[in-house]
């Protein structure tokens, strides 16, 4: 198990160490974690309590803080709005701060059993798109390449050569990001747009959900991903992605940029990723896959979804 300085650097933010920060932040908040179900270990690591209809995220470390702090602002936000999305629990002062790792707590969404469509995904963006958020929410601009800073430095697994390829590609996609001009005017931007993040409750109600990268940006950013998705790597069909069209009303493949944009979500999946290495050898199979894709881009994308 990892120490408790690995557990606060991130360095080592495995499933065994994430489910003991969320059986603390349980016993913090008066919840039972007994029976807890993992979720996913992405970003975060995410649970589903047994003996209460609550969500438990916790992430990977006290860097942060701040987007956990927004997340839980901007349900509140939204809560305010009637727009459909995820909803903290209001009775737990939070985030929580257990062992450096921040937690949240979700009211749970019971799953209808069928992913949303790519046609609801634009339907929702593009009210979300249509909202004012108030200046007091703080809401900051995208941060085009997240954490992959951090995650190239701290990944293992990953050759010396990978991180020197990693750092010059991600200075050579900035200087391609400098010059570009956008389309539409700024508003908020999801920032992880994809149907794995709009949930459809058992009524058949839509609920946008992870809303760590919320942001004050051009919607391009969150268009990029049903198009990179569709246009790049073949994960959606012509059929889903021309409901996605309609449904939003604008096809970012006809736009200028649309290639940068794709590069840049490239990159940041696969640092996402390689976050995940030490979980399995299929998840380093795939790390090494997208690592060789990213030094060629005419080469098609025969990558794996996670």
């Amino acid at each position: 198990m990892a120490s408790d300085s690995d557990l606060g650097s991130g360095a080592q933010f495995t499933s065994a160490a994430a489910a003991r920060v969320m059986a603390s932040a349980c016993r913090a908040a008066g919840l039972d974690a007994s029976g807890a179900a993992p979720i996913r270990l992405g970003e975060n690591a995410l649970y589903r309590l047994a003996a209460a209809p609550v969500v438990v995220r916790v992430a990977r470390g006290p860097a942060f803080l701040p987007s956990a702090r927004r997340e839980v602002a901007v349900s509140r936000w939204l809560a305010d709005e009637g727009f459909p999305a995820v909803r903290v629990v209001e009775d737990i002062e939070q985030p929580l701060m257990v062992e450096e790792h921040p937690v949240t707590f979700w009211h749970l969404i019971e799953d209808a059993g069928r992913p949303a469509t790519y046609g609801e995904l634009g339907s929702v963006l593009r009210e979300l798109h249509s909202l004012t958020p108030p200046a007091n929410l703080g809401l900051p601009p995208f941060d085009a390449f997240g954490r992959a800073d951090r995650r190239i430095e701290m990944a293992e697994g990953i050759s010396d050569d990978d991180r020197v390829f990693l750092r010059k590609r991600r200075r050579e996609l900035a200087d391609l990001l400098a010059g570009l001009a956008f389309d539409s005017g700024t508003g908020p931007v999801h920032g992880d747009a994809h149907t794995d993040n709009l949930m459809v409750d058992r009524d058949g109600r839509l609920h946008l959900i992870d809303l760590e990268n919320f942001c004050l940006d051009r919607s391009e950013w969150d268009l990029v991903v049903s198009a990179h998705e569709y246009d790049r790597l073949g994960w959606v069909s012509a059929d889903e992605y021309s409901a996605f069209v309609r449904g939003y009303g604008r096809d970012l493949r006809e736009w200028s940029g649309f290639r940068v944009l794709s590069a840049v979500q490239e990159f940041k999946m696969t640092t996402w990723l390689m976050q995940n290495i030490a979980e399995g050898p299929h998840i380093a199979a795939e790390v090494r896959n997208r690592l060789t894709s990213l030094r060629d881009d005419e080469a098609p994308r025969s990558w794996e979804p996670y």
